[in-house]
């Protein structure tokens, strides 16, 4: 089957990546009919499903990069109590895993969900981007994020994960 015209891309809003062909400008979330693994990882973008360049062994443990969004919420306990919409947080752990959990209720596993109210009470830059945080390896992060990502399957949403940056919800994106 021809590739011809077949890229992935991804979709910050819902958290996930799609098949977009720029000859037809037709978009989907499911691979064109027809297509095997082994031409899903020869597209452009294969990264997005696949981590990495696309190759071989990019399945959880395995995989030496993956992409995950975040929603954090600070406390007066994080490392830099401070963010764009609170230059001095005073909210105590407590009352800020309270808050988390009502955002855990409200996303459920929802991408879109997640995406919106990150955009919206992510106390970190990420929420530009739907708390979309982009790829990255073994060592970047703080290690109970990073166990916590390494952990999800694509598209899973973590319960609350502490790390000295504060609370955080995470969804692993690739």
């Amino acid at each position: 089957m021809s590739t011809s015209g077949w890229e992935i891309r991804y979709s910050n809003t819902r958290g996930a990546p799609y098949f977009h062909n720029v000859n037809t400008r037709e978009s989907r979330w499911e691979a064109p009919q027809g297509f095997g693994d082994a031409q899903i990882r020869a597209l452009p973008g294969a990264q997005y499903i696949f981590g990495g360049s696309g190759g071989a062994g990019q399945v959880n443990g395995g995989s030496d990069q993956v992409r995950a969004s975040h929603l954090l919420v600070k406390h007066s306990g994080s490392r830099r109590p401070a963010s764009w919409k609170n230059p001095h947080i005073t909210l105590p752990e407590d009352e800020a895993r309270h808050i988390l959990e009502g955002y855990a209720s409200e996303i459920g596993q929802d991408p879109i969900k997640f995406a919106e109210l990150a955009s919206k009470y992510s106390d970190d830059s990420s929420h530009e981007k739907g708390g979309d945080l982009g790829f990255f390896r073994r060592g970047q992060m703080q290690k109970p994020f990073e166990d916590a990502t390494y952990g999800l399957k694509v598209g899973e949403i973590s319960g609350i994960i502490k790390t000295d940056s504060g609370l955080h919800l995470i969804m692993r994106t690739a």
